[in-house]
């Protein structure tokens, strides 16, 4: 089965780290997001990728390139960027033909699932997961029988609170290239964009039977909040927990944490879920809860749930104080 990854997007909500950097390639727990979705497939069996790009789309290809080069990797370009029915519209051509049905995940989710379960399962499956606040995702409604009979895009009213987590085994790509090609055609938008969603629904209502999978967890990694959670949860696995690491200086490790290649760490306590990248320089300084990329310094620091892009530099206060009787001092 092939797979089909949108990865055009901006990621406006995890600024300023996607000013430089595609969001998929943000990096989290010893990896970049987009790594941690191939590894998965690849893991599945899965072999073939669609890779549509837009956004900083030469990065994207460099990277895959440069990490996975056995990969066979195909690059459809997204511009203007109109939603993910319209990228997939656009790559309509590389999976309509495919027998095996097509698998698409979005470039910005870490799922948490038994994907090669999954993949056997029959017919068309979406993966979901109950959440709190529906309103604020695709949803999916079922029959008794377990059938979806509605998908809808981020209803005023929602009627379920089994949401979309943006991940899709579709049985008849042909079919889907077919209510694709209808989306766009009748300019059918919803939220100003095309939406999988709706064709999905336009499927449904000409007789497509889809089934649901529930996922174990869903990290929806566009935002500060969710990029950590997903860090912490994806080191908490037995590889990070069992790690053995350098010996640093002065230095107390708490696992579970990532440290990349050729670190300076010395004087400092580093832990618990903590990623560190290739070459960063910490000193004196005490790291929890926090994202830390490649070629960073961080010297007489206190910082908690922080992420701090590469190259970048933060030195703390450093005092000599000599303070008298009765006296206060609050830096807070």
């Amino acid at each position: 089965m092939k797979a089909v990854i949108p990865v055009a997007g901006i990621g406006s909500r995890l600024r300023p780290h996607t000013h430089t950097q595609p969001k998929s390639l943000v990096p989290v727990a010893g990896n970049t997001i987009l790594g941690h979705i191939i590894d998965r497939l690849r893991a599945a069996g899965i072999e073939e990728f669609v890779f549509i790009i837009g956004y900083l789309g030469e990065k994207i290809e460099s990277y895959v390139r440069r990490q996975y080069p056995e990969l066979r990797a195909t690059f459809v370009v997204q511009e203007p960027r109109e939603g993910i029915g319209h990228a997939l519209w656009l790559a309509r051509d590389t999976f309509r033909h495919d027998q095996d049905g097509v698998l698409i995940m979005l470039g910005d989710t870490i799922v948490d699932v038994d994907l090669p379960q999954l993949l056997q399962l029959p017919g068309s499956i979406l993966a979901v997961k109950e959440v709190k606040t529906p309103s604020m995702f695709g949803l999916v409604e079922t029959s008794p029988s377990g059938r979806v009979t509605k998908v809808v895009e981020k209803p005023r009213i929602p009627k379920s609170n089994y949401a979309l987590v943006g991940l899709y085994k579709i049985a008849d790509p042909a079919w889907l290239a077919s209510a694709l090609e209808r989306l766009i055609g009748q300019d059918q938008r919803t939220h100003g964009e095309f939406q999988l969603t709706d064709a999905l629904m336009l499927m449904i209502n000409d007789g497509a039977q889809m089934s649901t999978a529930p996922v174990d967890n869903w990290f929806d990694c566009g935002r500060k909040e969710s990029l950590l959670e997903a860090n912490a949860r994806l080191l908490g696995r037995p590889e990070f927990l069992e790690r053995h690491y350098p010996e640093f200086p002065d230095t107390i490790i708490i696992p579970p944490v990532s440290i990349g290649k050729d670190c300076q760490i010395s004087h400092s306590i580093i832990g618990p879920n903590v990623a560190i990248g290739d070459r960063t320089i910490v000193k004196n300084t005490i790291l929890s809860d926090s994202i830390i990329g490649s070629y960073s310094e961080l010297r007489q620091a206190v910082m908690h749930d922080c992420i701090v892009g590469s190259d970048a530099s933060f030195r703390g206060l450093n005092h000599s104080l000599n303070i008298g009787d009765n006296t206060e001092i609050d830096y807070s």
